[in-house]
């Protein structure tokens, strides 16, 4: 069992030339994807914002980590920049669904895009339009708190860092690698949507806004949060959960669901952690 595990481990990185046939035989699926689906995907974009806010949210744009990292966030900051000029204003009009890989399209050096640290076969490393996946964690964030429907959405198999200063749960974002892991919100709903993001000297910033104000709100939390020891790996778990509460009536709750669940590796030793249950 363990030496079959290897194996099939190993055939896509055996040569890097297995691992690029597979990434293009998955981003061309995609492409044939976007014209057979049926769905409708937003073109429109509008410099003027739309009346009411959703859910505004901002993230720092440096953390500290050693000096050659520095770079790469540094790096991030321009990726991050290129995003923006592509999504801000962005409307999602009744019955059209946002992609980010197809707003933003491919990262690549032509575009202006320069290596940043991204996530990759459960390491951190250097790779071009590194780094924009900040953006769309920040937008599935604010999508948790609105009525669009999430329709993909992907998170990091693997925790790579402890907690510094994370004020969001564990997991709540969206990972995105062009342009099989993407991330999409569908506008089931008789309104208009607006995506704006900005970027300020210490921040990324974002906000959807509305063309009619709801009368209710949600508030997202997690449940069950813990760390799990098995052998001498260790992985994090939590729940995702979301309330809907009607705005002008005292915040009486309207309904709670459970968004999704996480499950990952950590790559650190957690300062509390539970031993895992043998099955």
């Amino acid at each position: 069992m363990t030496k079959m595990t290897k194996q099939k481990k190993l055939l896509s990185q055996r040569h890097p030339i297995f691992y690029f046939a597979s990434v293009w035989e998955k981003r061309l699926r995609r492409r044939v994807s976007w014209f057979l689906d049926g769905k409708k995907y937003t073109k429109k974009k509008e410099a003027e914002k739309l009346p009411f806010r959703v859910k505004k949210h901002q993230s720092k744009l440096l953390k500290k980590l050693g000096e050659s990292d520095m770079i790469l966030q540094y790096n991030k900051i321009d990726n991050l920049k290129i995003v923006v000029k592509n999504v801000n204003g962005t409307l999602i009009r009744p019955g059209e669904t946002f992609s980010f890989c197809k707003t933003v399209g491919l990262p690549t050096k032509r575009k202006g895009f320069k290596l940043g640290m991204e996530l990759s076969f459960g390491e951190a490393k250097a790779g071009i339009g590194g780094g924009i996946c900040q953006s769309s964690n920040l937008m599935h964030w604010l999508a948790l708190h609105s009525p669009l429907t999430i329709n993909e959405r992907h998170h990091h198999s693997f925790d790579p860092f402890p907690d510094d200063g994370r004020v969001l749960p564990f997991a709540s974002g969206a990972t995105v690698f062009y342009n099989y892991l993407d991330f999409q919100l569908t506008n089931n709903t008789e309104l208009t949507f607006q995506i704006n993001l900005w970027i300020t000297d210490k921040l990324l910033e974002g906000e959807i806004r509305v063309d009619k104000e709801l009368d209710f709100n949600y508030h997202v939390f997690e449940k069950n949060h813990k760390f799990l020891r098995e052998n001498d790996s260790f992985y994090r778990t939590n729940e995702i959960w979301r309330t809907k509460n009607a705005k002008f009536k005292s915040g009486a709750l309207v309904e709670e669901e459970l968004m999704f669940k996480n499950y990952g590796k950590v790559k650190y030793i957690p300062v509390e952690y539970e031993m895992k249950e043998k099955i």
